[in-house]
């Protein structure tokens, strides 16, 4: 580049500066649209709402709930992918969407990697070990025991091939060495009340949708799928008591599109901290098994960034690699 060009360069840049420092300072302008890539009353959407309307107040704009369910969270995660990159879309996530479906599914359309800026996580969700009242264990330690002397006797439940619960429990397969059959369901429900009546032996599933069957007696709280017991239920061990750094949690998270300005990551990253850091925030996702998290894009997207990795390794020991066709 010749120095008349370069001279010209540098003044477009000193020019453009503040147009973009005014533009971040003036966000937002108008309403944003807030991406659920599934559909509405489910827990996901539940968590994005709780989130929306208090974001909404300390930005005094409408921060609108799109939900836009379908294909394990693809066609919402992809539309957010290809959405203008100004801050007016944001994108709720989890690890189905950023972590997972990249190694399970075939010809993915968006690359969490190169389409995403995330934002911050917004909590973590326990997931939950239960058995049925028929098998005789009590502990982490003894169902391994169990198992390792009956392999491929024992079964489990899970809402559906490649889930979050059925996830969760290959991760414990994998790390224990043990061998099991999966046997999958169209829902958490009807995983839960098969486990309950004894036609499978245990099943992984959210908190919240165990906790009453336990404390009636009707299936056993095993453990929690965590690295350290959830405050919520301390009496419940954690599965990293056996397994020393075990974790199967799940998290929500945000996302913007690739190309968002830095000014409003950092706007809505504050914001979103801010009320997550409200009591009512987080009563209201502990009532719904979850714990705040927060904290920085950085620390989002190392997680992300791990969490992807771990399930890569886990779907390819699992054969699961590339099994689904987008």
């Amino acid at each position: 580049m010749n120095t008349s060009k370069m001279v010209a360069a540098g003044l477009l840049a000193v020019i453009a500066a503040p147009l973009v420092v005014q533009a971040a300072d003036a966000y937002p302008e108008r309403p944003i649209r807030f991406i659920v890539p599934f559909p509405p009353g489910g827990g996901t959407d539940t968590v994005a709402r709780l989130i929306a309307q208090p974001l909404s107040d300390r930005l005094q704009q409408q921060v609108v709930v799109d939900n836009r369910g379908g294909a394990n969270a693809i066609i919402g995660t992809d539309l957010g992918a290809k959405a203008p990159a100004d801050g007016y879309t944001m994108v709720f996530c989890l690890p189905a969407s950023v972590s997972v479906n990249q190694t399970l599914y075939r010809n993915l359309p968006y690359d969490p990697a190169r389409d995403f800026i995330p934002v911050i996580q917004l909590n973590t969700i326990a997931l939950l070990m239960v058995t049925s009242n028929k098998l005789p264990v009590k502990t982490v330690a003894e169902l391994i025991a169990y198992a390792k002397a009956r392999p491929g006797q024992l079964n489990f439940a899970s809402s559906g091939n490649g889930s979050a619960a059925h996830l969760a429990m290959e991760l414990f397969k994998m790390d224990t060495g043990i061998n099991m059959v999966h046997v999958p369901y169209k829902g958490g429900g009807p995983a839960l009340t098969d486990t309950i009546s004894g036609q499978v032996h245990m099943m992984a599933g959210p908190m919240i949708a165990a906790m009453p069957h336990v404390k009636a007696g009707r299936i056993h709280a095993l453990a929690a799928m965590t690295p350290k017991r959830v405050p919520g239920v301390p009496d419940v061990a954690a599965v990293g008591e056996t397994l020393p750094g075990f974790d199967a949690s799940i998290w929500h998270g945000v996302l913007l599109p690739r190309g968002t300005p830095a000014a409003i990551v950092r706007r809505l990253n504050q914001e979103l901290n801010a009320v997550l850091r409200t009591p009512e925030t987080v009563q209201r996702m502990a009532a719904r098994g979850a714990e705040v998290v927060g904290g920085t894009p950085q620390q989002f997207a190392a997680l992300i960034k791990s969490d992807t990795v771990k399930y890569a390794k886990l779907l390819k020991a699992a054969g699961m690699a590339g099994s689904v066709q987008q």
